[in-house]
C-alpha cells in the first residue's frame, strides 16, 4: 500500500465554513501537515480565499468576488448560514496573506494553493500568478501551485520557483495535457481515477474528495500519495494517524 498522506481540503469544511481561516486553523491544530486552499483576486488585485465562482453560498448574497474590491469583500462574511445558521456570523473571508502569516510560524506545513480558473479568466493568467506568488515568498520549500488552467501553470512555471500540479478535468489528460504542462504532482477526482487496480505516473497523485477511510486505504493501495478530506481530524483519528 502506497504510503499516502491526508490533505486537509479547503481546512475543515465539515465544522468550519470552507477556507476559513477558522477552519484552517482548527484543522492545523489537529495535527494536519498538509494543506489545500482556493484562490481567486479581487478587483484591487488581492487574493482572496474562495472557491466557488459566485457568492451565494458561502455569504448568502449574489455576484462574484472577482467583480468586487477590496473593501467590498471585507465588508463579507463567510457565514455558509445556510449550513451553520448564525454560528460564523462574523467570519470573514480570509485573504492569502493571512494565511501565509499563519503558515510562516507553522514550517511543518506544507500547502497546495490552487489558482481557481475564474481568477485567470478575469484577469489573465500573469497578473494572478505575480499577486499570488508576492504572498508566499517567504514560504519557499512548504508551496505547492495547483490549478485547472494551463495558462495559469505555465505562468507559474515561469514566473516562480513554486513546484506545480495540474487539476485533471479527466483522466484524458494524463496523456495530452499533462504531458505538455509538466509538474511535480497531479490532482483528480478518485471517481475519475481509470478502472486499473494500480495508477502508475510519472509525477505524484492526490485524490479528493474523501471520507471514508476505507476508500482512502483503497486509494493508497492504488498509488494516490495524498489523499484530500473535508473531515482532517474524523479521517486522522480512523486511520490511526
Amino acid at each position: 500500500m502506497q504510503d499516502f498522506q491526508l490533505v486537509a481540503h479547503r481546512g475543515y469544511p465539515n465544522r468550519f465554513p470552507d477556507n476559513s481561516l477558522m477552519g484552517i486553523q482548527a484543522a492545523l491544530n489537529a495535527g494536519a501537515e498538509f494543506l489545500e486552499i482556493d484562490v481567486q483576486l479581487s478587483t484591487s488585485g488581492t487574493p482572496w480565499l474562495f472557491h466557488d465562482e459566485t457568492l451565494d453560498r458561502v455569504c448568502g448574497r449574489e455576484g462574484r468576488l472577482v467583480d468586487l474590491d477590496d473593501r467590498e469583500i471585507s465588508q463579507l462574511r463567510a457565514s455558509e448560514a445556510a449550513r451553520f445558521g448564525d454560528q460564523f456570523a462574523e467570519e470573514r473571508i480570509a485573504s492569502l496573506v493571512d494565511v501565509a502569516r499563519e503558515l510562516s510560524v507553522r514550517p511543518n506545513v506544507f500547502t497546495f494553493v490552487e489558482i481557481k480558473p475564474v481568477a485567470v479568466e478575469a484577469f489573465g493568467a500573469e497578473q494572478v500568478v505575480d499577486a499570488v506568488a508576492g504572498c508566499l515568498q517567504d514560504l519557499m520549500g512548504q508551496i505547492t501551485i495547483i490549478s485547472f488552467s494551463i495558462d495559469c501553470l505555465r505562468a507559474v512555471s515561469e514566473r516562480t520557483p513554486h513546484s506545480y500540479g495540474l487539476i485533471l478535468e479527466s483522466w484524458g489528460q494524463v496523456e495530452t495535457d499533462l504531458t505538455r504542462v509538466g509538474g511535480s504532482i497531479v490532482f483528480c477526482n478518485h471517481e475519475k481515477l481509470p478502472s486499473a487496480s494500480q495508477i502508475d505516473l510519472d509525477m505524484q497523485l492526490a485524490v479528493y474528495e474523501v471520507i471514508d477511510p476505507e476508500l482512502a486505504m483503497e486509494l493508497g493501495r492504488r498509488g494516490a500519495h495524498f489523499v484530500e478530506t473535508f473531515a482532517y481530524p474524523e479521517m486522522s483519528a480512523a486511520l490511526g494517524r
